[in-house]
């Protein structure tokens, strides 16, 4: 990967890329019953952020040319800035953030060991698209928080997709032809990582059956949008 980033090559035909507004249906999906208390929702939401974080800044650290270092830096910036006002709203509600994050971080933290990928391009199509993923989740979940707390929630996840990120892949792709498939099984095992995290923010009752079925449609559509993301990118979900 000397400079990919400043070539393309000619007659390999590029995949559309579209932004998340035009990828995903604009219909929020039904979960906002298995919604934590308020202090939880937001310790995982801003968990998850960190954790996005993190991987966007070891895919920015790991790649070489300046100008992709620089829109995974812009990346990296949305979800620390959005880690921030998590944890703002968390202290404005007087719980102790660190203690709040402290509890449910487990599974996050694992999720961040088995998702960390082999190089710069794994770890940003992570938080492309496990980081997609669970952005959809907090969406859905906000609509059983107190109203006030979920308009606030939903305006810091409101979507910001920047195509020059999306490019970065079209690019390695190109230079790369056996990359795609390593892509499309990469986003094939993000998705059941991304599923781990979202089943364990959820507040079930004691009637799991009933739950299952549930949730279950819900996170169908859930995994739609992940196959939309990936069918954006040009990659067989």
């Amino acid at each position: 990967m000397v400079d990919w980033f400043w070539r393309r090559r000619r007659g390999v035909p590029a995949p559309r890329l579209r932004s998340r507004e035009d990828a995903l249906p604009t219909a929020r999906i039904d979960l906002h019953e298995f919604a934590p208390a308020p202090a939880e929702f937001l310790a995982r939401a801003a968990y998850v952020q960190l954790a996005v974080f993190e991987h966007a800044a070891r895919a920015a650290a790991l790649v070489h040319a300046t100008e992709a270092k620089a829109t995974i830096a812009l990346a990296a910036g949305v979800a620390l800035d959005r880690h921030r006002a998590l944890v703002e709203l968390l202290a404005a509600r007087g719980a102790d953030p660190v203690a709040e994050m402290e509890r449910v971080r487990p599974a996050i933290d694992r999720f961040l060991r088995l998702t960390e990928g082999r190089d710069w391009v794994e770890a940003a199509l992570t938080c492309h698209l496990a980081g997609g993923f669970l952005d959809d989740l907090f969406v859905a979940l906000a609509d059983g928080l107190p109203r006030e707390l979920a308009t606030e929630v939903l305006a810091l996840f409101a979507p910001r997709a920047d195509p020059r990120y999306l490019e970065l892949f079209t690019r390695a792709m190109e230079d790369n032809t056996r990359l795609a498939a390593r892509l499309a099984l990469w986003g094939r095992r993000l998705l059941g990582d991304a599923l781990l995290v979202a089943r364990d923010a959820l507040a079930f009752s004691d009637d799991h059956r009933s739950d299952e079925a549930r949730i279950e449609p819900a996170f169908s559509e859930l995994v739609a949008n992940h196959t939309r993301r990936m069918d954006a990118l040009g990659l067989a979900a």
